[in-house]
């Protein structure tokens, strides 16, 4: 196996990655566990007091449910004299952990993107090593290897989930291949029993991209308490929970974690918060790698905490939000998205639609009427090997991606967050039926 570059004191040695035993997670545990909520019994009005927007008639894609508790957690902050990463940074941390369960700790960051960087970096992923990666996501997740000088592995999805597909895997599996990095599409877990597998055949690492999943199960275990070596959570506006820009990277080795918390900060071996407050002399750091600023805030760490208190209310209004659509839009020309099998659960992150061959305008067109009335929606995702960069310096072909290319020819993706109403939904609802009846 190619080296590693853990611990920072033997960077030269090989990593130790064991597998750990699995640890089934009671889905009583989480906060967030399953929800059963009927549709005529949803609430209309936001979770809290939202903080005002200008009015308008225009119904956006997603919006943030912000209220009075993130505004004075802010103001808390800002008032303690100390607004970097800090004490709220590292109970956010704990908070976080503690809520998903399973012996896990995390290391919190200022995107997904840098905790996707981050985790592999710890691993050893550089030049010569190849990851594999969906070509449908965006395109952080097939960045973040080419900025170590490694090579992304594009392959096809599911044609039912939209999620990476293990049979793709295993055919674009090469002796140069390090890693897997399986991506939870829209809120739905992947096939992890089935990605996991191959990499224990292979000797492979596993980083799961848990951007839109926050808080999945997969067969009764939260994501980010599987197998894997690392599983990175998106803060971003438009996710599930929000500190405006942010990311959690999430594993049970120490080590890769202590390897994320020195990198996420210039490489500096000891911790700034702790070097400021300390009552002893503690001027003196060592610069142990050409580390990066990754480095969640506290201001951000502070909306994080009170959002995260939320989320059993913010997924059980999705929950409902999903459901209605499931209910209203069926008899309608669209393909609508699976929920979670038997012991799972849907983040539903996002609520991505397909045109099917029977519908009257084609997906382009739909978008613009939409919005010609006032609706937002969104395209989840072009795929990667659409994209000039990666098309080009991989001579991707689109034949070689049938269920992706397929699928973004008829996807767009519909309003869904909290703060939506019964009567904004309804709207969506009415306008669909309008334009594809």
């Amino acid at each position: 196996m190619p080296s590693s570059r853990l611990p920072l004191e033997t960077a030269s040695r090989p990593l130790a990655m064991p597998v750990p035993e699995a640890v089934t997670v009671p889905v009583t545990v989480l906060a967030a566990a399953p929800v059963s909520v009927p549709i005529s019994a949803t609430v209309s009005a936001p979770i809290s007091a939202p903080i005002s927007a200008p009015a308008t008639q225009f119904l956006p894609f997603a919006l943030p449910d912000l209220g009075d508790e993130e505004a004075a957690a802010v103001l808390e902050c800002l008032r303690s004299g100390w607004i970097t990463t800090g004490a709220v940074s590292r109970r956010f941390e704990q908070a976080f952990a503690d809520f998903l369960g399973a012996g896990v700790s995390g290391v919190a960051v200022n995107s997904a993107t840098a905790g996707l960087h981050l985790a592999l970096e710890a691993l050893g992923i550089g030049p010569g090593d190849e990851v594999i990666v969906p070509t449908m996501t965006f395109t952080a997740t097939a960045e973040v290897v080419r900025y170590l000088g490694a090579e992304p592995v594009l392959v096809d999805v599911d044609d039912t989930t939209l999620c990476i597909c293990p049979e793709a895997i295993a055919a674009a599996i090469t002796p140069r291949t390090r890693a897997i990095v399986p991506v939870h599409y829209a809120g739905l877990a992947c096939d992890m029993d089935a990605i996991l597998a191959l990499a224990r055949r292979h000797d492979l690492r596993v980083v799961e991209d848990a951007a839109h999943a926050f808080p999945t199960l997969y067969k009764g275990r939260a994501i980010g308490t599987l197998d894997s070596d690392a599983t990175v959570f998106s803060f971003y506006a438009n996710k599930t929970i929000t500190t405006g820009e942010g990311g959690m990277v999430v594993s049970r080795n120490a080590a890769l974690l202590q390897r994320v918390r020195v990198m996420r900060l210039h490489g500096i071996s000891e911790d700034a918060f702790d070097r400021y407050t300390s009552r002893r002399p503690a001027w003196f750091y060592q610069v142990v790698a050409p580390g990066y600023k990754y480095n969640m805030t506290d201001i951000a760490a502070a909306i994080g905490c009170q959002q995260l208190r939320k989320i059993g209310q913010f997924l059980a209004r999705r929950q409902a939000l999903a459901a209605r659509y499931a209910e209203r839009l069926r008899e309608l020309p669209l393909r609508l998205p699976p929920d979670a099998d038997a012991g799972g659960q849907h983040a539903w992150h996002l609520y991505p639609v397909r045109l099917t061959a029977h519908a009257p305008l084609a997906r382009d067109r739909l978008i613009e009427l939409l919005a010609e009335r006032g609706i937002g929606t969104s395209v989840h995702y072009i795929p990667l090997h659409r994209q000039p960069y990666w098309r080009e310096r991989y001579q991707l072909r689109p034949e070689r991606f049938p269920n992706a290319e397929a699928s973004y020819h008829a996807l767009l993706t519909l309003p869904l967050y909290t703060r939506m109403t019964d009567a904004d939904q309804a709207r969506v609802i009415a306008t669909l039926t309008e334009l594809l009846c």
